[in-house]
């Protein structure tokens, strides 16, 4: 059940390239792609079937959400040079943090500590803060929350 959870974020992340960004449909697909990401670890501790491909599916489901946010996002938000560096070096520091993982334990790890959570929620929310809140400073919040949660 939880890994069809997943296939539900893979779905909706990939159905969010054929909306416009910020629309309502694109929100709808948004949230509905968020909540999968919460509710399928839950639904899959709750049922006692967490497993290695689960782990790697909701991985993958991740990225392609990211990916497709990325894609429909980047074209739409005027991001000036100093925001780019720091994401830049975040994405250096994220996958700095995979790469050691996999040394240390021959296998693909996740941090799955609070403050990860909470900056991930907080990504979560950002496009949905675009209209209300100046853009300097969610993405401010967003960095440092993102470097503390890999120190």
């Amino acid at each position: 059940m939880a890994n069809y959870i997943t296939g539900i974020r893979v779905l909706c992340s990939i159905a969010l390239l054929f909306f416009p960004a910020l629309s309502t449909a694109f929100y709808i697909l948004y949230i509905i792609a968020g909540l999968t990401d919460i509710i399928d670890g839950w639904v899959a501790r709750l049922t006692n079937t967490v497993n290695e491909f689960g782990a790697k599916w909701d991985t993958i489901a991740d990225f392609v959400f990211v990916a497709a946010c990325l894609i429909k996002l980047t074209p739409v938000i005027d991001i000036p040079s100093w925001i780019c560096f720091w994401i830049g070096l975040i994405a250096c520091l994220k996958f700095f943090y995979i790469g050691y993982g996999y040394l240390a334990h021959k296998k693909f790890v996740a941090i799955h500590s609070v403050i990860n959570k909470a900056t991930g929620f907080l990504l979560f929310l950002f496009p949905l803060t675009l209209t209300v809140i100046n853009l300097k400073y969610s993405i401010v919040v967003l960095c440092i929350g993102h470097m503390r949660s890999d120190s």
